[in-house]
C-alpha cells in the first residue's frame, strides 16, 4: 500500500517520540525492536564490572553457517528488511574543499539523529550498506536508524592518515548542520578505527559526537591526552577474543584503564570471535540505546 505524505509525517512524528529528551535533559533509551529475536538472543557468558563488560558466546556453525544461505556472501531472507532501500541514495558530498562519496539511509535533514560508519582496508561506502553481508547486520542498523527517523552515512574513506580524518571531520560537520543538535554517533571498523581516533583529538568533532563505537579496532595508548578522554565521549568496544590483526587484549587494557577512571565505557568480547565477527555481532538496538542514553 502507497503511504500519503501525512502517513510518512505521522511515522516520523511517532519514531521521533523514542529520541525526545526527559526531564532529567538525556535522550530516551529505547529504539523500538526491530528482529530482535534473531540479533539481540545472544548467548551471555560472563559479565563483570558492573555490566560495563560482556563475554558472548559466538559459534562459527551457528552464527555464519546457520544463519548465511551462502557462509559469509549471502544471509537467509528472514534476516533482512529490504524497504528500507527506498530511502538510500549514492552520493558525492562537497565538504569544504573535499569531495566525499556517501551511501546515505534516511532523511538529509532534520534527522533525530546520526550514524556514520567507517570501513576499514579495502573497503568503501558499499560495505556499510551491503543488505545480505555480515549476516544483515547492516541491514538491521539501517532499519534502526532509517526507520527511527535518523540517518545513517556510509562513506568511502581512501586513507586512514590526516586526509581521512578531515574528510569524516567534514562529514561530522555537514550531519549536525543538516540536523542540529541531534546525536551523532561514529563508528569505525578495523583499520577504520584510526579515523575515530584522530577525530577524538579535535575539538569540534567531539562536540558534535554523542559517542564511539570501536568494532576490531586498533588501540590508542595516548587517548587519556584526548578531548575525547576529557569530554568523557561514550565508547563501545567490540572485539572477537581469536583477533589475528589487532589483539584483544590490547583493547580490553585500554578499557580497563578507562573503566577506573569512571569513564563511561563498555566492551563486549565475543569469545572465539575472529577479525570479523563484530560487525556480524554486534547488538546494534543495545548498542545505539546505550550511546544515546548516556
Amino acid at each position: 500500500m502507497r503511504m500519503s505524505t501525512s502517513h510518512c509525517t505521522i511515522i516520523t512524528a511517532i519514531a521521533a517520540f523514542f529520541l525526545t529528551t526527559t526531564a532529567s535533559g538525556r535522550a530516551a533509551e529505547s529504539l523500538p525492536p526491530f528482529k530482535d529475536e534473531l540479533f539481540s538472543t545472544q548467548n551471555v557468558l560472563r559479565t563483570s564490572d558492573n555490566g560495563a563488560l560482556d563475554v558472548i558466546e559466538y559459534d562459527e556453525m551457528r552464527d555464519i553457517n546457520g544463519r548465511d544461505q551462502i557462509p559469509q556472501k549471502r544471509a537467509q531472507q528472514k534476516y533482512v528488511s529490504l524497504g528500507v532501500k527506498r530511502q538510500q541514495s549514492d552520493e558525492t558530498l562537497q565538504l569544504g574543499s573535499q569531495r566525499l562519496d556517501v551511501t546515505r539511509v534516511g532523511q538529509s535533514s532534520g534527522a533525530a539523529f546520526t550514524v556514520i560508519f567507517i570501513h576499514g582496508r579495502n573497503g568503501d561506502r558499499r560495505l556499510g550498506v551491503n543488505d545480505y553481508s555480515f549476516g544483515g547486520n547492516f541491514n538491521r542498523l539501517k532499519n534502526l536508524v532509517a526507520g527511527n527517523g535518523g540517518v545513517y552515512y556510509s562513506p568511502t574513506v581512501k586513507s586512514f592518515d590526516s586526509d581521512g580524518v578531515a574528510a569524516i571531520k567534514g562529514l561530522i560537520r555537514y550531519a549536525s548542520q543538516q540536523s542540529p543538535g541531534k546525536p551523532v554517533i561514529l563508528a569505525c571498523a578495523s583499520m577504520g578505527s584510526q579515523v575515530c581516533w584522530g577525530l577524538s583529538r579535535d575539538p569540534a568533532s567531539v562536540k558534535a559526537l554523542k559517542g564511539m563505537v570501536i568494532l576490531s579496532g586498533v588501540t590508542d595508548p595516548d587517548f587519556s591526552k584526548s578531548p575525547s578522554f576529557k569530554a568523557k565521549l561514550p565508547l563501545w568496544f567490540a572485539h572477537g577474543s581469536r583477533d589475528p590483526v589487532y589483539a584483544a587484549t590490547d583493547q580490553q587494557a585500554l578499557f580497563e584503564k578507562l573503566l577506573k577512571g569512571d569513564y563511561p565505557a563498555h566492551f563486549t568480547l565475543y569469545q572465539t570471535g575472529n577479525h570479523g565477527t563484530p560487525i556480524r555481532m554486534i547488538d546494534w538496538r543495545r548498542t545505539l540505546n546505550w550511546i544515546l542514553g548516556s
